[in-house]
């Protein structure tokens, strides 16, 4: 099976999300690639992943009262209820949830998380006089 990596179009210039976001591609990878055995614990360790960096987020925004937040708040909700809708012990359907992840994920980022990372860096700067 081909992964799919990280890119560098992929960075948001925040390196606390870059990193946080570089770890899950990998995880995504490893999940795809790695034994039937080990699918079921990387599923897990995946989503707790996500839900550590989507909690992350979701603080940051209420931090700066960020407009966006409920319909960011939403897809993060949409890909964690569909991983916690997952059959345990069903490989095939953890396997294709990630397979999918990291497509929305490049889409998140270049969407949502861009203009999130955009108001962020706005408000660590003081306003013009």
């Amino acid at each position: 099976m081909e992964t799919i990596g990280w890119r560098a179009d992929m960075a948001l210039g925040i390196p606390l999300f870059d990193e946080a976001h570089e770890a899950m591609a990998e995880q995504i990878n490893h999940l795809l690639a790695g034994p039937d055995e080990e699918v079921e614990a990387a599923m897990a360790r995946l989503t707790e992943a996500l839900e550590d960096d989507f909690r992350l987020e979701e603080s940051l925004m209420e931090a700066i009262d960020y407009p966006a937040i409920c319909s960011h708040r939403e897809q993060h909700a949409r890909v964690l209820g569909a991983l916690h809708r997952l059959a345990p012990g069903d490989i095939a359907a953890a396997r294709h949830a990630a397979s999918l992840i990291l497509p929305w994920f490049d889409l998140h980022l270049a969407t949502a998380d861009t203009a999130l990372a955009l108001a962020l860096q706005l408000a660590e700067k003081p306003a013009p006089r």
